[in-house]
C-alpha cells in the first residue's frame, strides 16, 4: 500500500521549511542544513504533529471517541496529542509522569489549555506509565467508552508513517536546492522518528546514513525497539509481501549515545553550548533533553572530522521548544 492512500489529517503545514545554517557551517566546514519540524504550525509545532496526522485520521476512522495519551511530565507530544485530540471532537486524557506541580509550566500548562484531562503518576518509568494507560483504557472501555491508546511519543506504525512522509519530503527539499546529502542527523527517544526515516530510506533506495542521537534507553534497547518499529511500519506499508521480505535491516539502525548524559532529560554542558551556539549563530532554538544534544552530536562529529569536506548534512530539527519555559 502506498503512503497516500492512509488517511491522514492536515495539523502539519507542510512542507516545513529547509535551510542551511550559513553560520554554523562557516564556522564547522560542513555544510549543514535544517529541517525544521519545529515549524509544523500546531499546537507550538514538533515533529509529533506528522505522527498524529496520521494517528488521529486512524482513530476517527475507527469511531473513537476519547483519546489516551502517556508521556513524561512535560511531554511535547502529549501537548500536540491534546491539541489534535480536543480540535477532532474527542475526550483527551493524559497519563503524565510525575507528581503534580503547584503551578503548571511549559508544556503542562498548555495541555490543560488544550482542554486535556491530567493524570499524574509518579514514576518516571515508561512502562509503569504505559501500563497505567492500558488500565485507564481498559476502565473507559468497560464503560462503553471507544478508546485510542497511544503509547509514548505516538510511537506505532501508523504513526511512524509521518516520517517516511518526511523523508520523501527530506529529498525534495534536497532537489529542490540542487544538492545531495548522506548523512540525516537527528534525536532519537522513542523510536518513531527513527523508524520512519528507515523505512523512507528503504522505500527510496537512498543510500545514505540516518544517525539518530540516543537521549532516552540504552543504545542495545532502542536499537531493538526502533528495527522492530521499522519492520512493522514496512509491513504495513508492503502488506502485499511477506514480512520475509521486507528489507529492514539491523545495519540500517544506527545510534549513538555518547551525548545523553547521565540519564533522559539530564543537562549536559555540550547540549547547553550547542543550544547558544545554534540561538547566537542562527537564531534557533532548541532544547535540553532532545534537540539540543543532538545538535551536541553534530558539532562534535564535525569537530572531530567525522564527516567528509563541504559534505552536505542534514540536522532535523524536531521540536521541543516549548521546554525552555518549563
Amino acid at each position: 500500500m502506498k503512503i497516500e492512500n492512509f488517511l491522514k489529517e492536515s495539523f502539519s503545514i507542510l512542507p516545513t521549511p529547509f535551510h542551511k545554517l550559513e553560520n554554523i557551517s562557516r564556522e564547522t566546514g560542513v555544510n549543514i542544513y535544517c529541517k525544521r519540524d519545529d515549524l509544523t504550525g500546531f499546537a507550538f509545532g514538533g515533529n509529533k504533529t506528522r505522527k498524529l496526522d496520521f494517528l488521529i485520521a486512524d482513530a476517527i476512522s475507527k469511531k473513537a471517541n476519547t483519546l489516551i495519551a502517556v508521556g513524561a511530565i512535560q511531554s511535547n507530544f502529549c501537548r500536540m496529542a491534546a491539541a489534535a485530540g480536543k480540535v477532532s471532537g474527542l475526550d483527551v486524557h493524559l497519563i503524565l509522569g510525575g507528581k503534580k506541580p503547584e503551578k503548571p509550566t511549559g508544556n503542562l500548562l498548555l495541555s490543560y489549555l488544550f482542554g486535556a484531562n491530567i493524570h499524574f503518576v509518579e514514576s518516571d518509568d515508561w512502562n509503569i506509565l504505559e501500563r497505567e494507560g492500558k488500565l485507564l483504557a481498559e476502565k473507559f472501555k468497560t464503560q462503553g467508552k471507544n478508546v485510542c491508546w497511544l503509547p509514548i511519543g505516538g510511537s506505532t506504525p501508523i504513526g511512524a508513517l509521518g516520517y517516511v512522509a518526511a523523508f520523501i519530503e527530506i529529498l525534495d527539499d534536497c532537489k529542490r536546492l540542487g544538492i545531495t546529502t548522506n548523512t540525516i542527523i537527528h534525536t532519537s527517544s522513542s523510536s518513531g522518528t527513527q523508524a520512519g526515516l528507515i523505512v523512507g530510506k528503504k522505500l527510496t533506495g537512498w543510500q545514505g546514513k540516518i544517525i539518530g542521537m540516543g537521549v532516552a534507553k540504552t543504545e542495545k534497547q532502542l536499537s531493538k525497539e526502533v528495527f522492530e518499529l521499522a519492520h512493522d511500519t514496512g509491513k504495513l506499508l508492503w502488506e502485499s509481501i511477506p514480512s520475509g521480505h521486507v528489507s529492514i535491516d539491523k545495519k540500517d539502525v544506527i545510534l549513538d549515545n555518547s551525548y545523553m548524559g547521565a540519564a533522559y532529560g539530564a543537562r549536559t554542558a555540550a547540549c547547553e553550548s550547542a543550544i547558544k551556539l545554534f540561538a547566537e549563530k542562527e537564531g534557533i532554538v532548541l532544547d535540553n533533553v532532545y534537540t539540543g544534544k543532538a545538535a551536541a552530536g553534530l558539532l562534535d562529529y564535525a569537530k572531530r572530522g567525522l564527516f567528509s569536506p563541504n559534505e552536505n548534512v542534514v540536522f532535523i530539527h524536531t521540536g521541543g521548544n516549548v521546554e525552555m519555559f518549563a
